[in-house]
C-alpha cells in the first residue's frame, strides 16, 4: 500500500491565500462605478436626496437619477425615485412634502410627462416636483426657456426660479426673420428674470389643463404658468437662496455668455421678498413679463474681484455665506483656495471666517449653532467645525480620507455626505450627529462591486524643491506591491492648479491613477506649487512663473523618488489633462527622461488661449498681465516655443467644443509634433467640452488608448507583468 504524501501546512495557507485573492479591477469596472453629485438631508433629518450618475452605455450618456434613501419608525430603505436620466440638484421643501429638482427630460404634447419622440424642447432644463411618498415626477415650467436656478419659500408655498427674459412668440418671429441662423456674439445676449410661482396653483394647474396655446403676443407664459415677476437682471442668475424667515431672497450673478470677462458680472444681491405683490391676475403683464407688481431692483451685496459661489443663508437671517471660485473677496484680483465667507445683508461687510487655516473649505454646511466644513490639509480632506468668525476650525474625529458633499438638516443633528479613500470607493453615508463621524453608516451601496477587487494602497510623499521648499504628492502602489521599490513610475498631473491629489478614491477619465496602478505602475500624484490644501503662499507662489516654477516642482519630485530607489528611471512616463496638459506639455520640452506622454486639453503657448478660453481672470495673473503687458512671458512659459526639444512619444486628446482650454492647443500641439517626427496620436470626442461628461464612451477610450501608449513607449508589459 501506497502512503499519501501530506502537503505541507505552510502550502496550504499560501493556497488558501492565492484562491482568496480578489479579482483585478477591469476597465469595464472601473467605467461603472457611480458618483454622487448632490446630497441633500431632509429638513427633519429623516431622509437624504442623493443624485446618482453613472454611464449608460447603450445611450451614450450619463444618467443622472434622483435616489432616496428613508429613515422612518418601521424600516429603513434606499429606493430610485427617478428614471429619466436627466434629473439633478435637488431640493426639499422646508415642510419635507415635496422634492424639486431640474431636469432635461423631453416634454409630452399634453401633460409635460415623458416622451420617446424627438421633440425640440428636449435638452431644455426645467423644474420639476416630485413627492417623497412616491408617484410621478411632473413639470412646474414649459417652453423654450432653461431654468438656471431656484429656490423654495420658507414657507414651502412659493418656488423662486430664474430664466432668461421671455420673449413673445412675435418677437422671436421677428428676430429669426431678421437675422436667420446669425450669432450677433454679446449684441443679442438678454438677462435673467426671477419668477416667484405658487406651488399649490401649479401643481392644481398641471392636473386640471397641462400645456396651452399662446397668442402671438403673450409673453413666453406657458414656461411659467401663473408666475409672477420679482425681479430682472442683466446678468444671468446662476444661485439662489432663501433666508430661513422667508425675508430676503440672495442670488449670484455671472456673465449671460459665462465668460469670466469683467469682475462686475461676478456679484452677490439680495431682494426684498417681503415687497412681492400679491397673486398674478389671469392676462395681466406688467413690465412687460407676466404676473402683476413691479419688478424690483436687486440690491447689490458685494463689490469685489472674486467670482462667488456656495450661497448659504447664516441662520441670523441677516448674513450670507459663500467661497470663492477664483479671485479675491477682500481685495485686489488674486487666486487664493477657496476660503469662507460671509457677507452682511444690511451694510454689505465682508468678513473671512477662520483665517488661520492654512488649507481650502471644499465643501461646507450651515448648521443651527454654526458651520460644519469638509476641509483639506494636505492630502486629507476631514471634517471641521466653527461657530464663529473669529474661532479656528476645530478638527472632528472622523475617518482617514476625503469627505465632501455634506449636507445639514435644520432640525436633527444628522449629517449626510460622500466619503472615500483609496481602499473604499465613494458612497453615500448619514451621521446621527457630526461628533458621530466615526459611527456613520453607509446610505448606498452603489460601488459594492469596486471595494470587492484588489485595490491599489498609496501614501503620502514629500521632497525639498531646490529652494528649500517642502514639496508632497501622493504615491499610489500596484495592489500587492505596497512600499515595493524600483517600480516603472506614472507620473499623473492634476489640473486645477488650485486643486490637490490625496487620500480618496475615484473612477473616472480625468482621475484614473487606481486604474494605472492597478495595471503595474507606481502612480505618482505630485501637489506642486499653485496647489490648494498646503497655504496661500505656496498656492501664489505659481505667479508669474505659470509652468516653469511647478515644472521644477514635479521634476524634483521624480529625481527624488528615483534616488530613494522607488521609481525606475528606465521606466518614467508622464500625463495629465487640463492644467496637468499643460504640465505635461511643457514638460516634455525640458527633459527627455520619460519614455512615454499622455496629455488633454492642455495649451502649449499663452496668447491664443487666453482670447479663447472663458476664464481669463486667472490667465492673465498667473502671467502678470494680459499678452501685451507681459509679452516676454506669454513667451518664455510656452511649450511651442521649445518644442524642438521633444523627443518624448505623446498622446493627445480634446473634447471638439472644448472654450476652456480651446481643441486648437491640441492641433497646434500635434502638428509641431508631427513636423518634428515625433511619434504622437490625436483623439478628438466630437461633442464635448472641456470635461468629457456627454458621452461615457469617450471617456473610456481616453483611458484605454493612454494605458496602451503608456505601455507601448514606456516599454512595460501590459499589467507590469
Amino acid at each position: 500500500m501506497t502512503a499519501k504524501k501530506l502537503i505541507p501546512l505552510s502550502v496550504l495557507i499560501l493556497l488558501t491565500a492565492a484562491f482568496a485573492q480578489k479579482p483585478k479591477l477591469t476597465l469595464d469596472e472601473f467605467f461603472n462605478s457611480v458618483s454622487f453629485p448632490s446630497v441633500e438631508i431632509s429638513p427633519d433629518g429623516n431622509s437624504v436626496a442623493i443624485v446618482a450618475e453613472r454611464a449608460d452605455w447603450e445611450q451614450q450618456i450619463f444618467r443622472k437619477d434622483l435616489w432616496l434613501y428613508r429613515d422612518d419608525a418601521k424600516v429603513s430603505s434606499l429606493i430610485q425615485l427617478t428614471q429619466s436620466g436627466h434629473d439633478v440638484d435637488p431640493k426639499w421643501s422646508p415642510d419635507n412634502r415635496w422634492i424639486a429638482f431640474l431636469s432635461e427630460r423631453k416634454l409630452t404634447a399634453d401633460k409635460g410627462g415623458d416622451s420617446d419622440d424627438s421633440s425640440k424642447d428636449e435638452g431644455v432644463s426645467r423644474l420639476y416636483l416630485i413627492s417623497p411618498d412616491g408617484g410621478e415626477a411632473f413639470p412646474l415650467t414649459q417652453g423654450d426657456e432653461e431654468v438656471h436656478c431656484f429656490s423654495w419659500s420658507a414657507d414651502s408655498h412659493t418656488l423662486i426660479f430664474a430664466t432668461r427674459n421671455p420673449w413673445t412668440k412675435a418677437q422671436k418671429d421677428e428676430y429669426k426673420k431678421e437675422w436667420k441662423d446669425v450669432v450677433q456674439y454679446r449684441g443679442s445676449e438678454r438677462g435673467d428674470t426671477i419668477f416667484a410661482l405658487d406651488v399649490a396653483a401649479a401643481i392644481a394647474l398641471h392636473a386640471a389643463a397641462g400645456r396651452r396655446e399662446k397668442s402671438d403676443t403673450e409673453k413666453e407664459s406657458d414656461v411659467i404658468p401663473g408666475a409672477r415677476v420679482l425681479a430682472t437682471s442683466p446678468l444671468r442668475v446662476v444661485e439662489m437662496v432663501t433666508s430661513p424667515d422667508g425675508n430676503k431672497l440672495a442670488f449670484i450673478t455671472n456673465s449671460i455668455n459665462q465668460r469670466q470677462e469683467k469682475f462686475e458680472d461676478f456679484e452677490i444681491y439680495s431682494l426684498d421678498l417681503t415687497r412681492v405683490a400679491g397673486p398674478p391676475s389671469p392676462g395681466t403683464l406688467d413690465d412687460g413679463n407676466p404676473g402683476v407688481g413691479a419688478a424690483q431692483s436687486p440690491r447689490q451685496l458685494t463689490h469685489n474681484q472674486a467670482v462667488e459661489i456656495n450661497l448659504r443663508w447664516a441662520n441670523d437671517n441677516r448674513h450670507v455665506f459663500f467661497t470663492v471660485e477664483v479671485g479675491d473677496a477682500e481685495g485686489s484680483y488674486k487666486d487664493l483656495q477657496p476660503h469662507l465667507y460671509w457677507v452682511d445683508s444690511e451694510t454689505g461687510t465682508v468678513l473671512r471666517w477662520s483665517k488661520d487655516f492654512v488649507g481650502p473649505v471644499e465643501y461646507y454646511a450651515v448648521t443651527g449653532n454654526g458651520v460644519l466644513a469638509a476641509a483639506r490639509v494636505g492630502t486629507e480632506v476631514q471634517m471641521y467645525s466653527v461657530n464663529q468668525p473669529s474661532e479656528s476650525l476645530r478638527s472632528i474625529s472622523g475617518w482617514a480620507g476625503t469627505y465632501a458633499k455634506i449636507s445639514a438638516s435644520t432640525h436633527s443633528p444628522r449629517v449626510a455626505f460622500v466619503y472615500s479613500s483609496l481602499g473604499k470607493p465613494v458612497e453615500v453615508c448619514l451621521a446621527e450627529s457630526a461628533s458621530k463621524l466615526e459611527q456613520a453608516r453607509p446610505l448606498t451601496s452603489l460601488n459594492k462591486l469596486l471595494s470587492e477587487r484588489d485595490l491599489p494602497q498609496g501614501k503620502p510623499y514629500r521632497w525639498k524643491a531646490d529652494d528649500g521648499t517642502s514639496v508632497e504628492g501622493m504615491l499610489i502602489y500596484p495592489p500587492g506591491k505596497f512600499e515595493a521599490k524600483h517600480l516603472p513610475m506614472f507620473t499623473l498631473i492634476h489640473g486645477g492648479p488650485a486643486d490637490a491629489d490625496g487620500n480618496h478614491f475615484e473612477a473616472d477619465w480625468y482621475q484614473w491613477g487606481a486604474f494605472a496602478a492597478t495595471n503595474g505602475w507606481l502612480v505618482f500624484e505630485p501637489n506642486y506649487r499653485g496647489s490648494s490644501g498646503y497655504g496661500d503662499k505656496f498656492l501664489m507662489q505659481i505667479v508669474p512663473v505659470i509652468v516653469s516654477r511647478p515644472g521644477k516642482d514635479i521634476l524634483e519630485g521624480v529625481d527624488a523618488l528615483v534616488k530613494d530607489g522607488i521609481a525606475d528611471p528606465d521606466h518614467l512616463t508622464v500625463g495629465g489633462y487640463s492644467y496637468g496638459g499643460y504640465m505635461t506639455n511643457w514638460l516634455i520640452t525640458q527633459t527627455t527622461r520619460f519614455k512615454a506622454a499622455v496629455t488633454g486639453a492642455g495649451a502649449v503657448e499663452h496668447v491664443g488661449n487666453w482670447g479663447n478660453d472663458d476664464t481669463t481672470f486667472d490667465d492673465a495673473y498667473f502671467l502678470g498681465g494680459r499678452p501685451w503687458e507681459a509679452a516676454q512671458r506669454y513667451h518664455d512659459e510656452a511649450a511651442i516655443f521649445q518644442i524642438d526639444k521633444v523627443r518624448t512619444p505623446t498622446h493627445m486628446v480634446a473634447g471638439a467644443d472644448d472654450i476652456r482650454v480651446a481643441v486648437l492647443e491640441d492641433y497646434l500641439l500635434e502638428h509641431a509634433l508631427y513636423s518634428l517626427g515625433i511619434p504622437n496620436k490625436l483623439l478628438i470626442f466630437p461633442g464635448e467640452g472641456h470635461s468629457l461628461s456627454k458621452n461615457p464612451w469617450h471617456g473610456k477610450i481616453k483611458v484605454r488608448e493612454e494605458l496602451k501608449w503608456l505601455e507601448k513607449y514606456g516599454d512595460v508589459p501590459a499589467a507590469g507583468n
